[in-house]
């Protein structure tokens, strides 16, 4: 078996990665035993660079067009696909060993996929500060650029407020692990779910100052930092 290639995003950051997107694939294929090397590009060559080899752009909320990452080719069946959600679904179908659909759960989870997602973005202008300060300086101003259309600027005013609107989302995703016996989201059952959850709270980790991280590694008695911990032990990435 040839190995896949996931396309990612370079930072300054020890080990590059930081992306929540790339990272779940990153996960997934780890998760799954499936053996892949991974492309580095520049934040402000995406789209150049992505559009070359043939990537899927995808449409923005303005209705703009943009090629992104995460972009995974697949040499073994020759597929290109786009969005880390489609990426997740191609793999589950091409490779199903270690399902992380379980029990024909897929339309439940891209559901999950958007609640959750409105739970958090009112609060990403600290992690949207943050995550500029690991890019270049090209690929730092081309961040804004694209990310201001969902989070209008500017990021750095209003820190508590904006930390205590990211908390109010987290109070509403620790009721929904609270309706479960487990500790994931299905229970004793990992899924793609669990991956969403914890890419996003390994982003956190990345780009955040300690004590920022600290902060929210100490709501719900701890309960986010054991999630990422959970969900990088399950898929070998600890």
């Amino acid at each position: 078996m040839l190995p896949l290639v996931l396309y990612d995003v370079m930072s300054n950051l020890p080990g590059n990665n930081f992306s929540p997107n790339p990272a779940k694939t990153r996960f997934i294929l780890s998760y799954k035993d499936i053996p892949f090397v991974t492309m580095w590009v520049e934040y402000s060559d995406i789209h150049i660079a992505m559009k070359s080899i043939g990537a899927k752009p995808i449409k923005r909320r303005d209705g703009s067009e943009v090629c992104t990452v995460p972009v995974l080719s697949d040499p073994n069946t020759g597929a290109l696909i786009t969005d880390s959600l489609e990426i997740a679904s191609y793999l589950e179908k091409t490779y199903p060993e270690k399902p992380i659909f379980p029990n024909n759960s897929e339309p439940l989870i891209r559901a999950f996929d958007s609640a959750y997602l409105s739970l958090t973005l009112p609060g990403f202008k600290p992690l949207f500060l943050r995550t500029i300060e690991a890019l270049s300086p090209a690929s730092a101003k081309f961040f804004i650029g694209v990310r201001s259309v969902d989070v209008p600027l500017p990021w750095d005013v209003n820190f508590d407020a904006n930390w205590k609107i990211l908390e109010k989302g987290y109070n509403t995703a620790y009721e929904w692990y609270q309706k479960t016996e487990g500790r994931w989201i299905m229970g004793d059952t990992f899924s793609y779910a669990d991956i969403i959850v914890a890419c996003q709270l390994l982003w956190y980790k990345r780009v955040l100052k300690e004590d920022e991280w600290a902060r929210i590694s100490s709501w719900h008695g701890g309960k986010w930092a054991q999630v990422l911990a959970d969900a990088e032990k399950e898929c070998k990435l600890a």
